[in-house]
């Protein structure tokens, strides 16, 4: 596939999905974790904080909220205009970033991006979210499958939909890996409860927040934390697993350079290889040796490093007036 689309485009339908991917994985671990604290004993702060924590805008919410408390936290993670990986702020840069490639994209895509943006804006006035939140927090996760679902379904797997697989692929892993790390979080004060019922019960909702609870209890059954790392981090064919994200989001990016698989040309393929390649090569024992948290922090780093090698490599440095000659 030749490398022709414009910048700006590649730009915006980037963002535009991993914005997408971004409010929805915000709404499961909300919603998994309202439903998680019906039953468990953990105190409010330790119960919310590690959601912010994890979201990587704690230092934002200490100065605006102070306390993590159930309202604090969900106010902050769903309304705050002011926090930028909100679900309301994602939103708003899904429909503004869908808007300026209108030329781009199918009517079917412009049409759920701004219906989302305006149900979410109508269910701020309405206090919707306080008043039934497991069906707010339901339809925000149903909006964003639609739109996704649209996507695939009504644009053409062109340059442009490999940017958004390959963005919406980047972003699912980054969130699983944190999704897994608030489970680390939780346990930090209460490691006696490690083994027990409840740890069960928190494992069950870390499978939950990715919509792999039966999927896991098809293929192992029996909750088991070596499991459902490994599950979650090596699996290769459930579609919210590490590995399974990599391996679309590697074959997109070559898709997009035009690079065999298995070679790089760019800093952005090389660096998804030696990922890739790092998990192919590991097990679940090594990783729980090397500590989960770890793991977990340094995977982060490096997907990090990889966004910035897809800007640097297909956007930055990219002319302005590639496509110039088709128009």
């Amino acid at each position: 596939m030749s490398t022709i689309l414009l910048s700006r485009v590649a730009d915006s339908v980037y963002w535009m999905s991993r914005y997408i991917e971004r409010a929805e994985n915000v709404a499961r671990f909300v919603d998994v974790n309202l439903n998680l604290s019906l039953d468990s004993s953990l105190g409010m702060s330790q119960q919310w904080a590690p959601l912010v924590a994890t979201s990587g805008d704690f230092a934002l919410f200490q100065e605006r909220y102070g306390e993590a408390t159930r309202e604090n936290v969900i106010e902050f993670l769903t309304f705050d205009a002011k926090n930028p990986n909100s679900i309301l702020s994602c939103l708003r840069a899904v429909r503004e970033n869908a808007r300026t490639v209108r030329e781009t994209i199918s009517s079917e895509m412009w049409e759920q991006a701004n219906k989302l943006y305006l149900m979410i804006n109508e269910d701020v006035q309405s206090g919707r979210v306080w008043n039934s939140p497991h069906e707010f927090y339901a339809d925000l996760k149903l909006g964003c499958h639609l739109f996704q679902g649209i996507t695939d379904s009504t644009m053409s797997h062109n340059e442009a939909w490999q940017f958004i697989r390959l963005a919406r692929k980047l972003e699912r892993a980054d969130k699983t890996t944190r999704i897994l790390d608030v489970k680390y979080f939780l346990l930090l004060p209460h490691v006696q409860d490690v083994g027990t019922p409840i740890d069960d019960i928190h494992w069950a909702a870390v499978l939950r927040s990715v919509s792999g609870f039966e999927m896991y209890r098809k293929r192992f059954g029996r909750i088991s934390p070596l499991r459902v790392v490994d599950f979650l981090i090596l699996d290769g064919e459930f579609p919210r697993s590490v590995r399974y994200c990599l391996q679309r989001a590697a074959e997109s990016l070559h898709k997009i350079s035009g690079t065999p698989m298995g070679t790089f040309r760019n800093a952005a393929e090389q660096r998804i290889g030696h990922l890739r390649a790092e998990l192919d090569y590991t097990s679940v024992d090594s990783i729980i040796g090397q500590g989960l948290h770890e793991f977990l922090d340094d995977f982060q780093t490096k997907l990090n490093t990889i966004d910035d090698s897809v800007f640097e490599t297909f956007i930055a440095m990219r002319p302005m007036g590639t496509s110039a000659a088709r128009s």
